[in-house]
């Protein structure tokens, strides 16, 4: 009896080997594969399993859109010519997996700004409650621009665009908020809806949209007034950091309301504010506060000549529009309770990244700001068949010891493995995706030591290094 169970746990045991074995094996033949998760050695990600249409012919560009005149800026026709975006219906797009990855960085950086200066993140539900809207008169200002909608019981919400009404009801809502939490500022990056009357533009006018609101609590207008120039120097440094021209313009409060508004713009011809500048004293404000007729700068008594922009980033000081009609009170250190003065802060998300496309690339080829590049770096191999094919385990072997090297680039550099097309065609695709370092192995590889064709996209420079060379070249490529 025991000889025949032990024959059968032995019999087991045998069974359990062999298939640990076979799931060995399989598991090494399976990490290959995993292409979309921060490789290790041995992972590689590859350009042929991504899901990213490229090369489209233009006419297939246009009607993604329907109709020629719908392509209207040279960010929304190369987005759509590379695959970054997909339409889904008017003023509403996919974001394909290159546009995430860019949007995702952006959201890291604003992340690392507001939290520098005492932010934190919360995230609030997009459907609002229509009473909200109704008691800041708001429901019917907004217009037709609100996307509005009834439940199964017939109570009315909004999508919302903006969430003033709501984050100021919720602070609210905390009765014992002492002044030793002040300033208190809170922010969310979301998406927003707008009932655009014609959407356009691609990414910088759509009905939805990624944007990051702040909104910040005080407990004096001077304090209000300190937080409110700590949040546009944070702004500030955003835009230096991402390497764009930007302007801080004079602005109307408009919709939002409150006493002061000043707006980040990126100059740019097709953009759809008109904007003023000394070049004198620096003063910029948009043509709605501006008396064109006087052409001459209020602060300075300077010459104002015109420019166009775009809109990405809008602040508002408000003092206590909001906290009087939700109560959003404070208790001092007399012990007495006293409104907030408020402030709120936006920057359009994917605006910032479709504007950064329309500044900074060329006619054909789109450009990134260095830290928004969705991938650092891509190595195109030989043709398979080619003299050059010798070198293709070499490249493959850089591919590694790059990732394994530089541990911020793990997840970030691509092995553009389709070798069936030739090496042209390949560097002409990683030119257009504007990949800021491409790395060929052309016929230099197969020399003794192997020497790369390395082009860095945002300087238009083309070199030789070795391997060595390439490492040092990249550990000083700053990822966030």
């Amino acid at each position: 009896m025991y000889q025949g169970i032990m024959e059968g746990l032995l019999t087991r045991c045998r069974t359990l080997s062999a298939l640990a074995t076979c799931s060995l094996r399989h598991s090494r033949c399976i990490v290959r594969k995993c292409y979309h998760c921060a490789p290790g050695r041995g992972q590689r990600l590859v350009v042929s399993r991504m899901f990213q249409p490229q090369n489209l012919r233009e006419d297939q560009v246009l009607s993604l859109e329907g109709r020629a005149s719908d392509l209207t800026c040279k960010s929304q026709r190369l987005m759509l010519q590379v695959g970054l975006i997909l339409p889904a219906s008017p003023g509403c797009y996919h974001l394909m997996p290159y546009t995430v990855r860019a949007v995702e960085k952006l959201v890291r950086v604003i992340d690392q700004e507001m939290q520098a200066i005492g932010g934190q993140k919360i995230n609030m539900p997009s459907l609002s409650p229509a009473e909200l809207w109704r008691a800041t008169g708001r429901w019917d200002l907004m217009g037709r621009e609100l996307l509005r909608l009834k439940d199964r019981h017939g109570k009315e919400y909004c999508l919302g665009p903006t969430h003033e009404e709501a984050v100021t009801a919720l602070v609210a809502s905390q009765k014992k908020l002492s002044y030793k939490q002040l300033p208190l500022l809170l922010y969310q990056v979301t998406r927003k809806f707008r009932d655009e009357p014609r959407p356009r533009f691609g990414l910088l006018r759509g009905r939805e949209f990624y944007m990051k609101d702040m909104y910040t609590f005080d407990s004096s207008s001077e304090a209000a007034q300190e937080t409110y120039s700590l949040v546009c120097d944070a702004y500030c440094r955003l835009f230096d950091r991402l390497g764009l021209r930007w302007m801080k313009a004079r602005a109307d409060v408009g919709s939002i309301g409150g006493t002061m508004s000043h707006e980040f713009q990126l100059p740019v011809d097709i953009g759809e504010d008109r904007l003023v500048v000394c070049p004198s004293c620096h003063f910029s404000a948009n043509t709605e506060i501006v008396d064109l007729s006087q052409k001459i700068c209020p602060d300075c008594q300077g010459p104002l000549t015109e420019t166009k922009g775009i809109e990405v980033g809008h602040t508002f000081y408000l003092g206590t529009k909001y906290s009087s009609i939700f109560n959003a009170h404070f208790t001092n250190a007399h012990g007495e309770s006293l409104l907030a003065e408020m402030g709120c802060y936006g920057l359009g998300v994917t605006r910032i990244l479709a504007a950064a496309i329309e500044v900074l690339s060329t006619e054909d080829c789109i450009r990134w700001p260095s830290l928004l590049a969705p991938y650092q770096v891509c190595i195109i191999p030989p043709k398979k068949g080619s003299k050059e094919a010798a070198a293709t385990e070499i490249v493959e072997r850089l591919y590694d010891d790059v990732t394994e090297a530089l541990p911020q680039l793990r997840g970030e550099v691509l092995l553009d493995d389709r070798t069936h097309l030739t090496i042209g065609n390949r560097l002409k695709d990683a030119n257009k995706l504007g990949y800021p370092f491409v790395i060929i192995a052309s016929k230099r590889a197969l020399e003794d030591p192997a020497h790369f064709e390395v082009w860095s996209q945002n300087t238009g420079e083309v070199v030789f290094l070795t391997k060595e060379g390439v490492m040092e070249l990249l550990t000083g490529v700053h990822v966030v």
